[in-house]
């Protein structure tokens, strides 16, 4: 078996293409992944505009009238608007483009208003309550950066400079096949008592969906050796990852790790010294990728984000939003194996720094799933640590 380290840095290598990308409707493009630089085409505001409701003047006014002449009004919209001159002041609404001549915005609060006058009662600053040209942004200034995954900010933003299309990088199809004769899906009846109940598709569709990919679910498939090769060829040609769970560890129904060779893929490795998932196995067909999970449901969960979420990330143009974290050991650590051992935990943040200890997760096999409810982290101890004491700084890779 390889290492860790090594299956990492493997995956890392592994060419995925370059971005593809697709124009979507503004109001689909919610989380989905910038594919170009958005860039102003003008100065924004292109000019100067109100920004409260006032009276529009001249500041050199303040000290030569202590009344000024009401003009008229200057609703936001307005097709035409006066000029203004020394003596006289526009009524401006928030939002309105300040009158010719203007240069000051006087609030409402700050004058007394009387037989068509405005008396001042409290002087502004020079510019006051005026937005400049280009106080949003400037024309070719670059507002969001390929790459940027797009918030409500980033969609308000582009709604404001008209762009009812986005390019956005297309998302990765991720196909889940679950593999076993003993597995139900839910909802369904068991028919005796060996058979358990699937939850790797719908756990592993949740990951797909929370990267930032689509996920095809392809349904469970019995231990028949056609059955799953005809599965898998289906997977291949809609998909550019197929995930399968069960089938590559070393039993004789294990046929999973027979199968995949035989359709064509190149295994780029079987089988990584860690706990769990040792028996993990990661194939290449063309451009598209087979990574072959161990069936327990902690296990293939713990595996699909070491393996196939990197690629996911990496398709879509984002770093592995995985990347260990460091952290201190709140309580001691017995270590199992000389395996790197990818443990859960709690993660919490205290005092400055993050804290990890292991109150109420259940030590056992590789099938608990519920040690991951919570907020749950997997520590990362390599394959020469032993023991650790309270107090040591660990890796954690936060869930």
């Amino acid at each position: 078996m390889i290492s860790y380290e090594t299956s990492q840095n493997m995956i890392s290598l592994l060419p995925v293409g370059t971005l593809r990308s697709e124009r979507v409707f503004l109001s689909a493009a919610l989380g989905r992944v910038l594919a170009e630089d958005v860039v102003a085409q003008e100065d924004y505001p292109t000019y100067p505009t109100s920004a409260m409701d006032g009276y529009a003047m001249m500041h050199s006014d303040f000290s030569e009238h202590k009344a000024l002449a009401i003009l008229g009004d200057n609703p936001a919209g307005a097709d035409e608007v006066a000029e203004v001159e020394s003596g006289i002041c526009i009524k401006t609404f928030t939002g309105s483009l300040m009158p010719l001549g203007s240069d000051t915005l006087i609030p409402i609060e700050n004058v007394t208003v009387k037989d068509g006058l405005i008396v001042i009662d409290k002087p502004v600053p020079f510019g006051f309550a005026v937005r400049p040209v280009g106080e949003s942004y400037r024309k070719n200034e670059v507002l969001i950066s390929r790459g940027t995954t797009l918030g409500f900010a980033e969609i308000g933003v582009l709604a404001g400079i008209n762009q009812v299309m986005v390019p956005v990088v297309q998302r990765p199809r991720v196909s889940v096949i679950a593999t076993g004769s003993e597995l139900l899906d839910i909802g369904e009846s068991a028919r005796n008592e060996g058979q358990i109940r699937s939850s790797n598709s719908y756990t592993l569709q949740a990951l797909v969906t929370q990267l930032g990919g689509e996920c095809l679910q392809m349904g469970i498939v019995g231990d028949d050796k056609g059955s799953i090769m005809e599965r898998f060829d289906e997977a291949l040609r809609s998909s550019d990852i197929v995930v399968s769970t069960g089938g590559v560890s070393v039993g004789d129904y294990d046929f999973v790790k027979h199968i995949v060779p035989k359709l064509g893929a190149e295994v780029i490795f079987k089988g990584v010294n860690i706990k769990p998932g040792q028996h993990v196995m990661v194939a290449q067909r063309g451009s598209k990728f087979i990574i072959s999970l161990p069936g327990f449901a902690y296990s293939s969960t713990v595996t699909f984000i070491l393996y196939v979420a990197p690629l996911i990330a990496r398709m879509m143009g984002r770093n592995n939003p995985y990347e260990p974290i460091e952290a201190t050991l709140k309580v001691p650590f017995s270590k199992r194996s000389n395996k790197s051992e990818f443990t859960a935990c709690n993660l919490y943040f205290e005092d400055g720094r993050y804290w990890v200890d292991f109150e109420g997760k259940k030590t056992g096999s590789s099938a608990i799933l519920t040690n991951l409810l919570g907020n749950a982290a997997l520590m990362i101890c390599g394959e020469d640590d032993g023991d650790l004491d309270a107090g040591t700084l660990v890796r954690v890779i936060k869930l």
